[in-house]
């Protein structure tokens, strides 16, 4: 895995939290990165 700093551990569960929010949101779930207006919109039509 190698170093990591201090602030990066704060971030491993962004992502995820971040995609559970928008499946949340819309019922569609959104498995790739990074999670854009657009592939929202895409899922929505």
């Amino acid at each position: 895995m190698g170093a990591k700093g201090l602030g990066d551990f704060a971030l491993i569960g962004f992502a995820a939290t971040v995609a559970n929010a928008v499946f949340n949101a819309t019922g569609q779930r959104i498995r790739t990165l990074p999670i854009t207006p657009d592939k929202v919109m895409q899922k929505l039509v």
